[in-house]
């Protein structure tokens, strides 16, 4: 936001003053970080109750005078911008602000901090613990305003629906035992893996979500129920489907429980090592085919995100060089790419009652920062960046590579460590031929990342020499004229004449691929002119058929 925004911002949340929606502090620099993830939950959760984009949390006016006074909390903005991290680590699901936005009042510092409702249908906790506000006191979300946020969706959720006909004996006792040791694992902090193992098994599956007071729902079957227990799902496909297609082909169907089922899936997957050798060095960098934390990530987004109502399967099919998932329904909130940078959090979720409950049981590790963890963790592997196909409305298909497409981007990768996300993704859009923003361009090109006319960029020289794709970049590369003028003459040398279409010949496949023909087509013609015009060459054809000479 701008000053004057920021400035009519601040007034309009001072004249309305401190509801549960708002919070003033003055904030020191030792101000705790735990207080802050306190008033997060709770501003979270309230602007979820109230209909409010966002609640906010001010420090730098004092809550008495209601007067700027400044404030000298972290005043570095690295120290500021890593708040976003502390905050995310310990939110379930996990949160963090809108922005932190900074105004250099006349009276004082003055912080904004910009915090997300909840997303709908489930609350926020800080530290295992839910927050609320009573007035402008920070207290305990009650159970009625916890069951108000959870209730949100339930009735229009597929996977929070009741199972009448379903009873604990359709549970799979392994998938029971994983889901404890899950849950006990991420609640660590919480709750001690001995007391969790210990719990009756309807306080368990409650407290873990999959269950609502005690009785099962079709997200208790999906993860954990037993094969032979789906029939309760009917007409439902609950299904996973591995497909090896190349010179052989396979195929396996998984059923429930889905906790255990992705992991066999995975195990399908045919994940040898592959080597990449680096600039100058013999010992070759080896990685998997595929990362299995990716490769997992991705399944269960399906999951979650898989539209049951539509009869569908979720489908991984195994090509020699990629895996594609596909699941039913359309991209539910936003596009794929709004989620690249880590920044943007679901306000909606299609089936949040199987979201959350995935989510407890560390199938989801985070809740709308899967698909950056993912194009983060394939840089780091100097693999092509996953792609989103978009094109069938009725459903979301992402390709994860399992191969180099480009040696030279892979070596970049290698050799340059230091490169941003934004760019990563830039160079990953030019080794596959695809445009990219003029901003990018201009970033990259401005780095001598890239050369090229648009559309058709390529690796630029300093690339190439870190890359060792020394031979692409000659391809590509412009050669001066006086390059190809010396060709055009050793040819008349040697030939004692030649015709426009030899002429062509010699010169096309030596001319930058970044050129298109005709580009290449006028290219030649202006060489010829200009060695006509210095009287090196003459014509002694016609000028639809000319046939061109050394001069005397």
């Amino acid at each position: 936001m701008e000053h004057v925004e920021l400035t009519r911002l601040l007034d309009g949340l001072i004249a309305t003053w401190e509801n549960e929606v708002a919070e003033f502090k003055q904030a020191n620099d030792n101000f705790s970080t735990d207080d802050i993830g306190k008033y997060f939950s709770a501003l979270a959760n309230e602007a979820n109750l109230r209909g409010a984009d966002f609640g906010w949390l001010v420090f730098g006016v004092n809550n008495q005078s209601r007067s700027v006074v400044g404030t000298t909390y972290r005043q570095e903005a690295e120290r500021l911008h890593q708040l976003k991290m502390q905050i995310t680590q310990n939110t379930d699901p996990r949160l963090t602000f809108r922005d932190i936005h900074e105004l250099q009042h006349t009276d004082g510092r003055v912080l904004l901090f910009q915090i997300p409702a909840a997303p709908r249908g489930i609350a926020i906790s800080w530290k295992g613990h839910y927050y609320a506000r009573a007035g402008e006191s920070l207290v305990s979300l009650g159970l009625d305003k916890l069951d108000e946020i959870r209730n949100q969706t339930l009735t229009l959720d597929w996977t929070a629906q009741f199972v009448t006909t379903a009873t604990l004996d359709d549970l799979d006792e392994a998938a029971v035992r994983k889901a404890r040791e899950s849950f006990a694992q991420k609640h660590a902090n919480s709750f001690a893996p001995e007391d969790v193992a210990k719990w009756p098994l309807e306080t368990f599956l409650d407290r873990a979500r999959v269950t609502r007071d005690g009785q099962i729902t079709r997200t208790t079957l999906l993860l954990l129920g037993k094969a032979e227990s789906a029939h309760h799902l009917s007409p439902h496909p609950a299904q996973l489907t591995w497909n090896l297609v190349g010179q052989e082909r396979a195929y396996e169907h998984f059923g429930p429980p889905f906790l255990l089922s992705s992991t066999r899936l995975y195990q399908r997957i045919r994940n040898i090592q592959l080597r990449i050798l680096p600039q100058d060095e013999l010992v070759p960098v080896e990685v998997a085919k595929y990362d299995q934390k990716i490769v997992l990530e991705s399944l269960h987004n399906c999951i979650a995100h898989q539209d049951y109502a539509r009869n569908g399967r979720v489908v991984v099919t195994e090509l020699p060089d990629r895996l594609v998932f596909e699941n039913e329904g359309a991209f539910f909130e936003g596009q794929p790419g709004d989620y690249i940078d880590g920044t943007r959090t679901p306000r909606r979720y299609r089936n949040p009652f199987l979201a959350q409950a995935m989510a407890e049981l560390n199938m989801i590790d985070t809740m709308g920062y899967g698909i950056h963890d993912m194009y983060v963790r394939q840089a780091k592997r100097y693999f092509p960046m996953p792609d989103y196909d978009l094109g069938d409305t009725a459903a979301v298909k992402m390709t994860i590579y399992g191969g180099v497409v480009d040696p030279a981007y892979s070596r970049l990768l290698i050799q340059r460590t230091d490169l941003s996300l934004a760019d990563v993704l830039a160079l990953d859009r030019v080794q596959k031929k695809l445009p990219i923003p003029d901003e990018a361009a201009a970033r990259l090109r401005k780095g001598g990342l890239i050369e090229g006319r648009k559309p058709k960029y390529f690796v630029s020289a300093e690339v190439a020499k870190a890359t060792a794709s020394v031979a692409d970049y000659i391809r590509t590369r412009a050669q001066d004229d006086d390059y190809y003028a010396k060709l055009i003459t050793d040819y008349l040398t040697l030939k004692g004449s030649a015709s426009r279409a030899e002429i062509n010949k010699l010169l096309m496949d030596k001319l930058s691929d970044a050129l298109n023909d005709k580009q290449k087509d006028n290219k030649i013609a202006n060489l010829l002119t200009n060695l006509r015009r210095k009287g090196r060459i003459r014509n002694t054809g016609s000028r639809g058929h000319p046939v061109w000479l050394l001069a005397e």
